[in-house]
């Protein structure tokens, strides 16, 4: 069994991969990860399982790697997306004949064609929520280990922002399972810390920002940014009294922009960013827009907006 997230792994995308590699291995499966880049905030998680004696020194593969170990019998588990040009490696899905999805984005045009089981759930507030609820009856004799429970347990935290978007009834009684499990609120807390120069990074972000339309903010630095660490800044402009959505604006530093837009009101991010090209969630979404300035952009953003909002 191979899983494998998104690319530029965050940590419910790397939560939920270790929850269904425990659900592999409780069946006595051969289970490994997908994971390219290593991103700051998936690195403490990640370090949890190196070196560490109950798990296989193999356990994470490269692209290369896992193409090379694929064959008939291996299933291949998606997770946190389903799309197969975000995925960790999109040539996986052609080689492997058993395929499934397990998802909380709505879907688009481009979709996983060949998957012998979709389980797409717009309404979940993670992937993580979406396994742990599979994980509770899966088998009786399922154990989840801590360090994985924490792993799950803090990609719920990341994609709920601390339990204050998406949050249903559902999210909690997951949230539960897990702290039964061995989740510790403050080993999760200390694997999604970042560090000073992150930290001063993003209150730079946030020094960019302007109001649109009274209760929108957009910040729009000017020099490239750490994908995590703006979308970290989104977030946070969510905190300012009166403002129900925020997108962060900037460059990547081979000519694209990036969005990473978050909304707490009646503004659907999600809608805003697939006119854009993009694609995510009501609450969380994100686009990458190709030859255009961040001037152009923020023009791009707000003309989204604004069609969003009169339609």
């Amino acid at each position: 069994v191979m899983v494998m997230g998104h690319r530029q792994t965050d940590a419910d995308s790397f939560g939920a991969a270790i929850g269904i590699y425990r659900a592999a291995k409780v069946l006595g499966k051969r289970a490994y990860v997908v994971l390219n880049e290593v991103t700051t905030s998936v690195r403490p998680m990640k370090a949890c399982f190196e070196d560490n004696p109950v798990y296989e020194q193999d356990m994470f593969l490269s692209s290369e790697q896992a193409i090379e170990m694929i064959d008939r019998n291996t299933v291949l588990v998606v997770v946190d997306t389903n799309r197969p040009s975000y995925t960790e490696c999109p040539e996986l899905l052609s080689r492997t004949p058993t395929i499934v999805v397990l998802d909380h984005h709505r879907q688009t045009n481009e979709q996983i064609e060949n998957a012998v089981l979709s389980y797409i759930e717009p309404y979940a507030s993670s992937a993580c929520e979406m396994v742990a609820e599979i994980l509770q009856y899966f088998d009786e004799g399922l154990k989840i280990k801590a360090v994985e429970a924490d792993c799950l347990y803090g990609g719920i935290i990341i994609d709920t922002n601390n339990f204050t978007s998406k949050t249903g009834v559902r999210t909690f009684e997951a949230a539960a399972f897990l702290r039964r499990a061995g989740a510790d609120t403050s080993e999760v807390k200390k694997l999604l810390q970042t560090d000073m120069e992150h930290t001063v990074a993003r209150y730079k972000i946030l020094q960019t920002a302007s109001i649109y339309r009274a209760d929108i903010a957009i910040a729009a630095p000017t020099e490239p940014q750490d994908r995590i660490v703006a979308a970290q800044a989104a977030d946070e402009l969510l905190n300012i009294a009166g403002v129900t959505a925020s997108m962060v604006i900037y460059p990547m530093g081979d000519g694209d922009v990036f969005i990473s837009a978050r909304s707490i009101g009646e503004l659907n991010v999600q809608l805003v960013m697939e006119a854009l090209g993009g694609g995510g969630s009501r609450s969380s979404a994100a686009v990458q827009l190709h030859d255009v300035s961040v001037a152009q952009a923020v023009q791009m953003a707000r003309k989204a907006i604004d069609e969003n909002l009169e339609n």
